[in-house]
């Protein structure tokens, strides 16, 4: 270990790929595992970042995270979509602004911090209990919910519908039976939700209650023949009070109105008031207000992002902070090679749980808050799991270790280290190769890195769905020198795999079951499942559409650059990492190619239309929803990005237009009304 120099923090490809690995790696740990690492905030300025920096990225159109291996897994009839965030006045307002020309009527409940869960009722009987899982599939937990005291299993109303809400657990009941063995609630019902069997020293799905927060009924086409008619309300309180009447609970609601955009904002900013005073005497955790449109058809004319839907918000509440030491700094090498360091302090409670690690996200991050080990940190927590260090206080004395425990119980007893400056490697932690500089991020360019390698692996089997090659798998195979590439996973044989711990005849079998399953696979999900920094699964299949055949594929050179560029969605950013990924893994690829049956896909009809080589940005509120003048955009061969840059070609702005109009203005962009651009349609 040595020091390195680096430079300004230059914004790159890797940084996409690594806020992406992030993002999915936290993802996983919240809604699968009940075990966060990061607060949530910490969880959204990586997802605000990736945002900024590529605010077409595959990632921000997930939700949760891929159920874990070995659950029963259910598809959603209806996704559980996620919901845009605030912390501020000034989001609030916004929000109004964006809105309000759809009504100025809103619901407003409390933010449960729970485990999310969707009720199938077919003819009235509850008949399936799914996780939010991804938000498109989800695991499957009836026996448990089942147990769940406020969940009926059957409605007096004999009909088809999803109903969707927040199982919690009541603070009176963890503090009396489960404090000594869980860090919060949240964890616990997460946790008690998805257990196989009931164990003493865990939670018991007795002990929790489910709250709703909206119902969706099953189209009448689709609907069991003998079950009624969907039902129709005019408003969501209306959903709600039927929610009471068939025996379910909804989260707590309050309906709040305006007559202009300063009374409605007022009306909001009220209900954040009143549920942040009220906080600390909640009976359940809570970290914050749902705002949603009250009108249900409106909601429909608004429609949604590939994230959340443009008729709610979710108000945060503000920060809390504590203080602690920092005892010293692990490095850690990711799959995409990035080494990040994890900060190792003195166990400290914040809002009822116990720290003692938390990401320092890169090796810039260390360098702007300039602390040492034995320093003194400030840590904030912007959610209700892990805080962030923000700043250093100078360095530490004994005093403040005193008082502090483990998240176990047990007294922490650690002496105070030495205050020294961390030391930044030079060499990756795991393979030894010499660490290069990529803008703020330390990498390690070796693809056969224990670290980076193990990491792939699971992401390959993990992205075909090969839930028997699991993390402790994937470890022994690569400790026992089975595999030294993704590719070499199709070499396995049965004798090899019964070699291993726990791998018996009929788990062995399951495994190259699944291997032998996935040896013909198409392009776009190849090129998904190999995991190439930035490269999600949507563009995956739009470079597929583009490239055709893996032969294509491993040929690309910078004459294909033009042309992948002209994908929509797709800028030079995300060509290059393309065409880099598969220069660096050139080798791999020509083994896939060769082991695996990758057939071509159909290649993608190039649009067509008045709006060809056009590129758009809607903002402001207008005549008619974005989402449809957007479409049509697309549809006349336009392209529509949701930022403003020098490359951009027009800004249709609408009433409140912002900072948007504002930057298009300084890079002379055209500004476009919508009469504009129906003009030019035609």
């Amino acid at each position: 270990m040595g020091w390195i120099e680096f430079g300004p923090d230059d914004v790159t490809t890797a940084r996409i790929a690594v806020l992406a690995e992030q993002i999915a790696h936290h993802s996983h740990l919240y809604y699968n595992e009940a075990a966060p690492e990061i607060s949530d905030a910490e969880f959204d300025a990586l997802w605000d970042e990736l945002k900024s920096l590529d605010s077409e990225h595959p990632q921000l159109r997930r939700v949760g995270a891929p159920v874990s291996p070995g659950s029963v897994k259910v598809e959603h009839r209806f996704p559980m979509r996620s919901l845009d965030k605030a912390t501020s006045d000034d989001e609030i307002a916004h929000f109004v602004s964006e809105t309000t020309a759809h009504g100025r009527r809103f619901v407003a409940q409390p933010k449960l911090d729970g485990s999310a869960l969707s009720l199938e009722y077919r003819r009235g009987r509850l008949v399936r209990a799914a996780t939010r899982g991804s938000g498109e599939r989800g695991e499957d937990v009836t026996s448990n919910a089942l147990r769940i005291p406020n969940i009926p299993d059957c409605l007096s109303w004999k009909g088809d519908c999803h109903i969707r809400g927040e199982v919690v657990m009541h603070l009176d009941v963890f503090r009396e039976k489960y404090a000594d063995i869980a860090p919060n609630p949240r964890n616990l019902a997460a946790g008690s939700l998805r257990q196989k069997k009931i164990d003493a020293g865990k939670g018991d799905a007795s002990d929790l209650a489910f709250h709703a927060y909206d119902v969706l009924f099953i189209p009448n086409d689709e609907k069991h023949p003998d079950s009624p008619d969907a039902l129709h309300f005019e408003n969501d309180s209306e959903s709600i009070e039927w929610l009471r009447e068939m025996g379910i609970t909804p989260a707590e609601e309050v309906v709040v109105e305006g007559t202009d955009d300063e009374s409605t904002i007022a009306a909001l900013l009220g209900e954040t008031k009143r549920w942040t005073q009220g906080r600390d005497s909640a009976a359940w955790e809570i970290d914050g207000v749902v705002f949603k449109l009250d009108h249900l058809e409106k909601r429909e004319l608004l429609g949604q992002t590939a994230h959340h839907p443009r008729w709610a918000l979710a108000w945060k509440f503000p920060p809390e902070e504590a203080t602690t030491v920092l005892l010293d700094i692990d490095w850690q090498t990711g799959r995409t090679g990035a080494v990040t360091p994890v900060a190792r302090v003195a166990p400290v409670v914040v809002s009822g749980v116990t720290v003692e690690n938390t990401t320092l996200h890169n090796v810039g991050e260390v360098e702007r808050l300039g602390i040492s080990i034995g320093d003194k940190v400030r840590l904030v927590r912007r959610g209700d799991v892990i805080p962030k260090i923000i700043e250093s206080m100078g360095a530490a004395n004994t005093s403040d270790l005193e008082g502090r425990f483990h998240a176990d119980g047990e007294q922490f007893v650690n002496e105070l280290p030495t205050r020294a400056p961390p030391q930044i490697p030079t060499e990756c932690p795991e393979c030894d190769t010499k660490l290069g500089l990529d803008g703020a991020f330390l990498r390690c360019s070796n693809l056969s890195c224990p670290a980076r390698l193990s990491r792939s692996i699971l992401y390959w089997c993990r992205a075909l769905e090969m839930d028997g090659i699991g993390e402790k798998l994937v470890e022994q195979l690569c400790e026992a020198n089975l595999v030294n590439s993704i590719p070499d996973i199709y070499r396995l044989t049965t004798e090899q795999l019964q070699s291993l711990d726990r791998m018996a005849e009929k788990s062995a079998s399951n495994v190259m079951n699944q291997l032998d399953g996935t040896r013909k696979i198409s392009l776009d999900t190849f090129l998904s499942a190999l995991g190439l920094p930035g490269i999600g699964p949507e563009l995956a299949t739009a470079f597929a559409g583009e490239i055709c055949n893996i032969d294509a594929l491993i040929g690309l050179s910078d004459d294909d650059l033009e042309r992948l560029v002209a994908i929509e969605g797709v800028g030079d950013t995300v060509a290059r990492s393309l065409m880099t990924g598969i220069s660096d893994r050139v080798e791999m690829v020509t083994d896939f190619s060769e082991i695996l049956t990758i057939t071509s896909v159909t290649k993608t009809e190039s649009p067509a239309g008045p709006l060809i080589g056009l590129s758009f940005c809607i903002t402001g509120t207008l005549n008619r929803p974005r989402k449809e003048i957007a479409l049509t955009i697309k549809a006349a061969g336009g392209k529509v990005v949701s930022t403003v840059s020098g490359k951009l070609d027009y800004l249709i702005a609408g009433e409140n237009a912002g900072s948007k109009l504002d930057k298009a203005k300084r890079l002379d962009v055209i500004i476009l009304t919508e009469s504009d651009l129906k003009s030019m349609l035609d």
